[in-house]
């Protein structure tokens, strides 16, 4: 039987959970939701999915292909979708708003998942180690810890990742490309993330505090690190003096003093450096710049710590 679907009609209704479509296709397409079926599969890596155009894109990610260009910036990407979420990056636009918090995001699904934070719900659960997590995607991927999995790998140092998006973002450290930009200081950055934080060091904001002296942190990770002091761990061990530290990062640098060893290089007066924060701080002599500045007096400083110590004549 032929039926007319007028404007807005959707005659079609899902048995399951009632949403009604405009098509029977789109109703058949939909009842994969429901049944789990995925019959569209990926020849390569066997990955399954539930429509054509779904394993069309995945197939991106084997072939590298990247046939859409950001005019501002020449990042490329796999689809117009992405594209155009990414422009927000470039305008600041953030149209999606918590109605609890009233925190703006860009994303419809960085919303989505900001909201487990009001609602602590986590109900996909490792069946290896019962940690849960907020997102399945986020399980898969933790699941390569257990695993060992790492099937991305980078075709110039060859170092493997879980995924695809380490891999990107580890790619920048070859290609130098920092397309983060700090609009205060004009500091740039490699992760949005990474620029996230750099933003506290201007608004002073450290939402993470120690429940044990209540001195607060920037950053979750960096209160771990800071309960060491309060337990005394200290895992990390040089096989050369027997020295212990609290940090993996500060038995990296401690090396140094063993192997003397000092990669940076300054282009301008061939100065060299054990670290890479090192030289960036030593390049600021010769550009002039002076991001820090002290908001009693307006004098300006080329490092934190300068500014920290100038501090003191004030107080």
């Amino acid at each position: 039987m032929n039926m007319e679907i007028n404007a807005g009609d959707k005659p079609f209704k899902c048995e399951v959970c009632n949403k009604r479509f405009g098509h029977n296709g789109i109703l058949t397409k939909h009842m994969r939701v429901h049944t789990g079926d995925k019959p569209f599969n990926c020849e390569i890596c066997h990955k399954t999915f539930r429509q054509s155009d779904a394993l069309k894109m995945h197939m991106f990610i084997h072939t590298g292909d990247k046939p859409v260009k950001c005019e501002i910036c020449d990042k490329m990407f796999t689809q117009n979708g992405a594209l155009n979420m990414h422009m927000r990056v470039h305008t600041g636009e953030k149209p999606f708003k918590c109605e609890i918090c009233h925190k703006m995001f860009t994303q419809s699904g960085t919303l989505k998942m900001h909201m487990s934070i009001h609602s602590g719900d986590k109900p996909f659960k490792c069946a290896a180690c019962d940690k849960t997590f907020t997102w399945s995607r986020h399980l898969k991927e933790h699941m390569g810890v257990h695993s060992g999995d790492k099937p991305f790998q980078c075709e110039v140092c060859h170092k493997m990742f879980r995924q695809s998006g380490g891999l990107n973002q580890h790619m920048r450290v070859h290609t130098g490309d920092k397309p983060f930009k700090c609009a205060v200081c004009d500091n740039v950055f490699t992760q949005s993330g990474a620029l996230k934080m750099h933003m506290w060091v201007h608004t002073g904001d450290k939402p993470f505090k120690c429940a044990v002296c209540d001195k607060m942190f920037t950053r979750s990770s960096n209160v771990r690190e800071h309960m060491k002091v309060h337990t005394g761990d200290k895992p990390f061990k040089c096989e050369v003096c027997n020295k212990m530290f609290r940090q993996g990062s500060n038995l990296k640098q401690h090396m140094i003093v063993h192997t003397g060893d000092k990669p940076f290089k300054c282009e301008v007066c061939d100065q060299m450096f054990s670290h890479s924060s090192s030289m960036k701080q030593h390049m600021r002599i010769h550009s002039g710049h002076r991001p820090f500045k002290c908001g009693l007096c307006d004098q300006k400083f080329t490092q934190s710590g300068a500014l920290k110590r100038h501090m003191t004549i004030h107080t």
